[in-house]
């Protein structure tokens, strides 16, 4: 059976998925949804179909890009044949479900529940740094959503307390901007901690999105429920599930 995590800022079906439902098995065990790991085709088709069942949408309604950590957005109007190579989608179009993949990079979906609007982006800390959320906003914006009228919500991510990094990428985000050092603690070693949601949020919020939060949940310190890339490294397996994030009109 699905775990889908929903929030009550999006008024339109929309859900975090868990790794939980799924019928991929050994490392992929649960709802791998992510056509570039080498887990068995049939086993990712199967779960994705689940998914877009599970909201209502024609399987091949069910739209996911090829992720380059960027922040390169499109505007679908219909299904497309092939992802597109983007890290943030729009659309007004009813029917087209948007979906993100994730393995502790932050998955975001947005709607102006006014202005019928949907929108959707993977946010790892190059994308956020890059503007990948103000794009999806903008974005949103040309299609005749208002950004006041905006709710974002930042799905299961990596937290704070297991994201560490070294000083090079300390100083590669506040050579840009020194406000960043706010999303950092110091840890042992000369090492920090970067608060990845936290910083997801704060630049929503400085794009004037009307509501933005995080559910609170963390990839990394929850195996039964969430795929983690860095969990992976550290135990040393091949590869890794995605989870799926989606949302629709």
């Amino acid at each position: 059976m699905l775990e889908i995590l929903t929030s009550d800022a999006i008024p339109m079906r929309h859900g975090f998925f868990t790794r939980k439902g799924g019928a991929s098995s050994g490392i992929f065990q649960g709802l791998n949804c992510g056509p570039g790991s080498t887990d068995l085709t049939g086993a990712v088709v199967i779960n994705r179909n689940r998914v877009a069942e599970s909201l209502g949408l024609a399987p091949g309604a069910l739209v996911s890009l090829h992720q380059i950590h960027s922040a390169k957005v499109v505007t679908l109007t219909d299904p497309a044949a092939d992802r597109p190579q983007a890290d943030g989608m729009v659309t007004a179009t009813p029917g087209i479900g948007l979906g993100i993949l994730t393995a502790d990079c932050q998955p975001v979906l947005f709607a102006d529940p006014v202005g019928q609007v949907i929108g959707a982006a993977h946010a790892g800390w190059r994308g956020a740094r890059d503007g990948v959320l103000e794009a999806t906003v903008d974005a949103m914006e040309a299609l005749g959503a208002k950004r006041e009228n905006i709710a974002a919500v930042i799905g299961p991510t990596i937290s704070q307390p297991s994201y560490e990094v070294g000083p090079e990428f300390f100083e590669n985000f506040t050579d840009d901007d020194p406000v960043s050092a706010r999303f950092f603690i110091n840890d042992k070693g000369g090492r920090y901690l970067f608060d990845l949601p936290g910083y997801g949020l704060h630049r929503l919020r400085q794009a004037g999105v009307g509501h933005a939060e995080w559910t609170r949940h963390c990839t990394y310190r929850d195996p039964d429920r969430f795929y983690s890339f860095r969990r992976t490294t550290h135990a040393g397996e091949a590869d890794y599930g995605r989870l799926i994030s989606v949302i629709r009109l």
